[in-house]
Protein backbone atom coordinates (compact mmCIF):
# COMPACT_ATOMS: atom_id res chain seq x y z
CA UNK A 1 0.00 0.00 0.00
CA UNK A 2 1.19 3.56 -0.80
CA UNK A 3 2.66 5.09 2.37
CA UNK A 4 0.61 8.31 1.91
CA UNK A 5 -2.62 6.28 1.65
CA UNK A 6 -1.65 4.32 4.77
CA UNK A 7 -0.97 7.54 6.69
CA UNK A 8 -4.35 8.99 5.66
CA UNK A 9 -6.10 5.79 6.77
CA UNK A 10 -4.38 5.89 10.17
CA UNK A 11 -5.28 9.55 10.71
CA UNK A 12 -8.91 8.88 9.71
CA UNK A 13 -9.24 5.97 12.14
CA UNK A 14 -7.64 7.99 14.94
CA UNK A 15 -9.99 10.89 14.31
CA UNK A 16 -12.97 8.53 14.35
CA UNK A 17 -11.86 7.02 17.67
CA UNK A 18 -11.40 10.50 19.11
CA UNK A 19 -14.95 11.44 18.05
CA UNK A 20 -16.31 8.29 19.67
CA UNK A 21 -14.49 9.11 22.89
CA UNK A 22 -15.71 12.69 22.75
CA UNK A 23 -19.25 11.49 22.07
CA UNK A 24 -19.06 9.01 24.96
CA UNK A 25 -17.66 11.71 27.19
CA UNK A 26 -20.44 14.10 26.24
CA UNK A 27 -23.07 11.43 26.84
CA UNK A 28 -21.50 10.63 30.22
CA UNK A 29 -21.42 14.30 31.16
CA UNK A 30 -25.04 14.69 30.06
CA UNK A 31 -26.06 11.67 32.12
CA UNK A 32 -24.18 13.11 35.09
CA UNK A 33 -25.96 16.44 34.71
CA UNK A 34 -29.30 14.63 34.44
CA UNK A 35 -28.57 12.62 37.58
CA UNK A 36 -27.55 15.81 39.38
CA UNK A 37 -30.77 17.50 38.30
CA UNK A 38 -32.84 14.57 39.50
CA UNK A 39 -31.02 14.64 42.81
CA UNK A 40 -31.68 18.37 43.22
CA UNK A 41 -35.33 17.81 42.33
CA UNK A 42 -35.61 14.96 44.81
CA UNK A 43 -33.83 17.02 47.43
CA UNK A 44 -36.39 19.79 47.10
CA UNK A 45 -39.25 17.31 47.37
CA UNK A 46 -37.68 15.55 50.36
CA UNK A 47 -37.46 18.82 52.30
CA UNK A 48 -41.23 19.02 52.11
CA UNK A 49 -41.50 15.39 53.18
CA UNK A 50 -39.11 16.14 56.07
CA UNK A 51 -41.52 18.79 57.28
CA UNK A 52 -44.49 16.44 56.93
CA UNK A 53 -42.63 13.72 58.84
CA UNK A 54 -41.43 16.12 61.54
CA UNK A 55 -37.88 14.85 61.18
CA UNK A 56 -35.04 14.86 58.66
CA UNK A 57 -34.57 11.88 56.39
CA UNK A 58 -31.33 10.54 54.99
CA UNK A 59 -30.70 9.90 51.30
CA UNK A 60 -29.37 6.36 50.86
CA UNK A 61 -26.74 5.37 48.27
CA UNK A 62 -29.45 3.63 46.19
CA UNK A 63 -31.55 6.81 45.99
CA UNK A 64 -34.04 5.96 48.73
CA UNK A 65 -35.05 8.62 51.26
CA UNK A 66 -35.20 6.96 54.67
CA UNK A 67 -36.53 8.15 58.03
CA UNK A 68 -35.55 6.54 61.33
CA UNK A 69 -37.76 6.64 64.43
CA UNK A 70 -35.94 4.75 67.21
CA UNK A 71 -38.10 3.58 70.11
CA UNK A 72 -35.74 4.98 72.74
CA UNK A 73 -38.75 5.31 75.05
CA UNK A 74 -38.92 1.54 75.44
CA UNK A 75 -36.74 -0.40 77.88
CA UNK A 76 -36.85 -3.89 76.41
CA UNK A 77 -34.91 -6.88 77.69
CA UNK A 78 -34.63 -10.36 76.22
CA UNK A 79 -32.43 -13.23 77.36
CA UNK A 80 -30.98 -10.88 80.03
CA UNK A 81 -29.87 -8.39 77.34
CA UNK A 82 -31.12 -4.80 77.36
CA UNK A 83 -31.92 -4.17 73.72
CA UNK A 84 -30.61 -0.93 72.22
CA UNK A 85 -32.92 0.77 69.68
CA UNK A 86 -30.35 0.24 66.91
CA UNK A 87 -30.27 -3.50 67.60
CA UNK A 88 -33.97 -4.27 67.19
CA UNK A 89 -36.18 -1.33 68.21
CA UNK A 90 -35.85 1.01 65.24
CA UNK A 91 -39.01 2.06 63.45
CA UNK A 92 -38.40 3.37 59.94
CA UNK A 93 -40.12 4.38 56.72
CA UNK A 94 -38.47 4.71 53.31
CA UNK A 95 -39.60 6.42 50.11
CA UNK A 96 -38.61 5.52 46.56
CA UNK A 97 -39.54 7.51 43.46
CA UNK A 98 -39.53 5.81 40.08
CA UNK A 99 -41.26 6.58 36.78
CA UNK A 100 -43.26 9.40 38.31
CA UNK A 101 -44.66 7.42 41.24
CA UNK A 102 -43.68 7.06 44.87
CA UNK A 103 -43.61 3.84 46.87
CA UNK A 104 -43.19 3.89 50.64
CA UNK A 105 -42.40 0.92 52.84
CA UNK A 106 -41.64 0.73 56.52
CA UNK A 107 -41.54 -1.15 59.78
CA UNK A 108 -43.07 0.30 62.96
CA UNK A 109 -42.10 -1.01 66.41
CA UNK A 110 -45.22 -1.06 68.56
CA UNK A 111 -46.37 -2.13 71.98
CA UNK A 112 -49.43 -4.35 72.11
CA UNK A 113 -51.84 -1.54 73.01
CA UNK A 114 -50.56 0.66 70.17
CA UNK A 115 -51.30 -1.83 67.38
CA UNK A 116 -55.02 -1.33 66.77
CA UNK A 117 -55.10 2.49 66.81
CA UNK A 118 -52.02 2.72 64.58
CA UNK A 119 -53.41 0.33 61.95
CA UNK A 120 -56.75 2.18 62.00
CA UNK A 121 -55.12 5.60 61.56
CA UNK A 122 -52.89 4.41 58.72
CA UNK A 123 -55.84 2.79 56.95
CA UNK A 124 -57.91 5.94 57.37
CA UNK A 125 -55.15 7.97 55.69
CA UNK A 126 -54.40 5.57 52.83
CA UNK A 127 -51.45 3.50 54.09
CA UNK A 128 -51.83 -0.27 54.29
CA UNK A 129 -50.52 -2.76 56.83
CA UNK A 130 -48.87 -5.75 55.12
CA UNK A 131 -47.62 -7.80 58.08
CA UNK A 132 -47.70 -7.88 61.88
CA UNK A 133 -45.50 -10.21 63.90
CA UNK A 134 -42.68 -10.61 66.39
CA UNK A 135 -38.95 -10.26 65.71
CA UNK A 136 -37.81 -11.15 69.24
CA UNK A 137 -38.77 -13.94 71.66
CA UNK A 138 -39.60 -13.75 75.36
CA UNK A 139 -38.87 -10.02 75.46
CA UNK A 140 -40.29 -7.78 78.15
CA UNK A 141 -42.36 -5.79 77.48
CA UNK A 142 -43.74 -7.46 74.37
CA UNK A 143 -43.10 -5.55 71.16
CA UNK A 144 -44.59 -6.20 67.75
CA UNK A 145 -43.52 -5.09 64.29
CA UNK A 146 -45.97 -3.61 61.80
CA UNK A 147 -44.89 -3.55 58.16
CA UNK A 148 -46.54 -0.90 56.02
CA UNK A 149 -46.89 0.01 52.36
CA UNK A 150 -48.11 3.17 50.66
CA UNK A 151 -48.19 4.53 47.12
CA UNK A 152 -48.98 7.98 45.78
CA UNK A 153 -48.30 11.45 47.13
CA UNK A 154 -45.25 11.25 49.44
CA UNK A 155 -46.53 14.18 51.53
CA UNK A 156 -49.80 12.39 52.27
CA UNK A 157 -47.95 9.17 53.13
CA UNK A 158 -45.63 11.10 55.45
CA UNK A 159 -48.59 12.80 57.11
CA UNK A 160 -50.24 9.42 57.66
CA UNK A 161 -47.12 7.92 59.23
CA UNK A 162 -46.66 10.94 61.48
CA UNK A 163 -50.30 10.86 62.59
CA UNK A 164 -49.98 7.15 63.39
CA UNK A 165 -46.75 7.66 65.33
CA UNK A 166 -48.46 10.36 67.38
CA UNK A 167 -50.63 7.57 68.83
CA UNK A 168 -47.52 5.82 70.17
CA UNK A 169 -44.77 6.66 72.61
CA UNK A 170 -42.28 7.19 69.78
CA UNK A 171 -40.09 10.16 70.80
CA UNK A 172 -39.82 13.26 68.66
CA UNK A 173 -36.68 13.66 66.59
CA UNK A 174 -33.56 14.70 68.47
CA UNK A 175 -31.72 17.56 66.80
CA UNK A 176 -28.20 16.82 68.05
CA UNK A 177 -28.05 13.33 69.55
CA UNK A 178 -24.91 12.64 71.59
CA UNK A 179 -22.20 10.59 69.92
CA UNK A 180 -21.97 7.09 71.41
CA UNK A 181 -18.61 5.88 72.73
CA UNK A 182 -16.43 3.67 70.52
CA UNK A 183 -17.76 0.15 70.07
CA UNK A 184 -15.88 -2.46 72.14
CA UNK A 185 -16.06 -4.88 69.22
CA UNK A 186 -13.56 -6.21 66.71
CA UNK A 187 -15.58 -4.81 63.80
CA UNK A 188 -12.79 -5.56 61.30
CA UNK A 189 -12.77 -9.18 62.44
CA UNK A 190 -16.56 -9.40 62.19
CA UNK A 191 -16.49 -7.89 58.69
CA UNK A 192 -13.79 -10.32 57.62
CA UNK A 193 -15.70 -13.32 58.96
CA UNK A 194 -18.97 -12.21 57.38
CA UNK A 195 -17.41 -11.16 54.09
CA UNK A 196 -19.31 -7.86 54.36
CA UNK A 197 -18.51 -4.68 56.26
CA UNK A 198 -20.90 -2.45 58.16
CA UNK A 199 -21.01 0.67 60.25
CA UNK A 200 -21.46 1.65 63.88
CA UNK A 201 -24.80 3.22 64.78
CA UNK A 202 -26.22 3.87 68.23
CA UNK A 203 -23.85 1.48 70.00
CA UNK A 204 -24.49 -1.31 67.49
CA UNK A 205 -22.48 -2.63 64.53
CA UNK A 206 -24.90 -2.89 61.59
CA UNK A 207 -24.29 -4.84 58.38
CA UNK A 208 -26.55 -4.79 55.32
CA UNK A 209 -26.24 -7.40 52.56
CA UNK A 210 -28.36 -6.77 49.42
CA UNK A 211 -29.68 -9.56 47.26
CA UNK A 212 -28.05 -10.08 43.87
CA UNK A 213 -31.24 -10.01 41.80
CA UNK A 214 -33.81 -7.18 41.70
CA UNK A 215 -37.07 -7.26 43.62
CA UNK A 216 -40.18 -5.68 42.13
CA UNK A 217 -43.44 -4.48 43.63
CA UNK A 218 -46.29 -3.82 41.18
CA UNK A 219 -43.72 -4.02 38.39
CA UNK A 220 -41.40 -1.38 39.89
CA UNK A 221 -37.91 -2.35 41.02
CA UNK A 222 -37.48 -1.62 44.72
CA UNK A 223 -33.98 -0.78 46.05
CA UNK A 224 -32.41 -2.83 48.88
CA UNK A 225 -32.64 -0.06 51.49
CA UNK A 226 -36.44 -0.35 51.39
CA UNK A 227 -36.04 -3.28 53.78
CA UNK A 228 -35.01 -5.84 51.16
CA UNK A 229 -31.41 -6.42 52.27
CA UNK A 230 -30.37 -8.97 54.87
CA UNK A 231 -29.72 -7.09 58.13
CA UNK A 232 -27.18 -8.35 60.68
CA UNK A 233 -26.61 -6.38 63.89
CA UNK A 234 -24.16 -6.85 66.76
CA UNK A 235 -24.50 -5.27 70.22
CA UNK A 236 -21.73 -5.76 72.81
CA UNK A 237 -23.01 -7.51 75.94
CA UNK A 238 -19.81 -7.78 78.00
CA UNK A 239 -17.36 -10.60 78.74
CA UNK A 240 -16.19 -10.57 75.10
CA UNK A 241 -19.67 -11.41 73.88
CA UNK A 242 -22.19 -9.73 71.60
CA UNK A 243 -25.88 -10.18 70.91
CA UNK A 244 -26.74 -10.55 67.25
CA UNK A 245 -30.12 -10.25 65.60
CA UNK A 246 -31.61 -9.16 62.29
CA UNK A 247 -33.27 -10.87 59.37
CA UNK A 248 -32.26 -12.88 56.33
CA UNK A 249 -34.18 -12.00 53.15
CA UNK A 250 -34.69 -15.22 51.20
CA UNK A 251 -36.44 -16.76 48.26
CA UNK A 252 -38.43 -19.94 48.89
CA UNK A 253 -35.65 -22.31 47.85
CA UNK A 254 -33.18 -20.64 50.23
CA UNK A 255 -35.30 -20.96 53.38
CA UNK A 256 -34.43 -24.53 54.38
CA UNK A 257 -30.65 -24.22 53.75
CA UNK A 258 -30.46 -20.94 55.69
CA UNK A 259 -32.38 -22.34 58.67
CA UNK A 260 -30.14 -25.40 58.67
CA UNK A 261 -26.98 -23.26 58.62
CA UNK A 262 -28.20 -21.01 61.44
CA UNK A 263 -29.24 -23.84 63.75
CA UNK A 264 -25.99 -25.71 63.04
CA UNK A 265 -24.12 -22.60 64.19
CA UNK A 266 -26.10 -22.43 67.43
CA UNK A 267 -28.03 -19.34 66.35
CA UNK A 268 -31.68 -19.34 67.39
CA UNK A 269 -34.64 -18.83 65.04
CA UNK A 270 -37.12 -16.24 66.35
CA UNK A 271 -39.61 -16.10 63.49
CA UNK A 272 -40.15 -16.90 59.82
CA UNK A 273 -42.67 -14.92 57.79
CA UNK A 274 -43.37 -12.46 54.96
CA UNK A 275 -43.18 -8.66 55.14
CA UNK A 276 -44.98 -7.83 51.89
CA UNK A 277 -47.97 -9.15 49.96
CA UNK A 278 -47.20 -8.70 46.26
CA UNK A 279 -43.46 -8.66 45.67
CA UNK A 280 -41.67 -10.56 42.90
CA UNK A 281 -40.00 -12.91 43.63
CA UNK A 282 -41.83 -13.94 46.79
CA UNK A 283 -39.58 -13.26 49.76
CA UNK A 284 -39.36 -14.83 53.21
CA UNK A 285 -37.73 -13.28 56.27
CA UNK A 286 -36.13 -15.21 59.11
CA UNK A 287 -35.30 -13.36 62.32
CA UNK A 288 -32.56 -14.80 64.50
CA UNK A 289 -30.86 -14.35 67.85
CA UNK A 290 -27.50 -15.24 69.37
CA UNK A 291 -25.34 -14.03 72.25
CA UNK A 292 -21.82 -15.39 72.08
CA UNK A 293 -18.32 -14.62 70.88
CA UNK A 294 -18.93 -12.16 68.01
CA UNK A 295 -16.43 -13.75 65.63
CA UNK A 296 -17.95 -17.18 66.22
CA UNK A 297 -21.38 -15.74 65.53
CA UNK A 298 -20.14 -13.96 62.40
CA UNK A 299 -18.69 -17.19 61.03
CA UNK A 300 -22.00 -18.95 61.64
CA UNK A 301 -23.96 -16.15 59.97
CA UNK A 302 -21.57 -16.34 57.01
CA UNK A 303 -22.49 -19.99 56.45
CA UNK A 304 -26.12 -18.88 56.19
CA UNK A 305 -25.28 -16.05 53.78
CA UNK A 306 -23.43 -18.56 51.62
CA UNK A 307 -26.74 -20.36 51.01
CA UNK A 308 -28.21 -17.24 49.38
CA UNK A 309 -27.88 -15.31 46.15
CA UNK A 310 -26.47 -12.07 47.58
CA UNK A 311 -24.20 -9.40 46.20
CA UNK A 312 -20.57 -10.12 46.87
CA UNK A 313 -18.69 -7.36 48.62
CA UNK A 314 -15.77 -5.69 46.87
CA UNK A 315 -12.42 -7.29 47.75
Amino acid sequence: MNSRVLLVAIVTVAAGCRKVRESDGAASAQASVGASQRERSDSTDWKAVDRAMGRTGKLQPDGVQKYSMPRSDLKVTTARVTVKPALALGSWVAFHRARGRTIAMGDLVLTENEITPVIAKLKEMGVEATALHNHLLRESPTVMYLHIHGEGDPLKIAQAVRAALALTGTPAATRNPPSPPPLPLDTAGIAGALGHSGQANGGVYQVSVPRADPVRVHGTEVPPSMGLATAINFQPTGENKAATTGDFVMTADEVAPVLKALTAAGIGINSLHNHMVDEEPRLFFVHFWGNDDPLKLARGLRTALDQMDVRRSAP
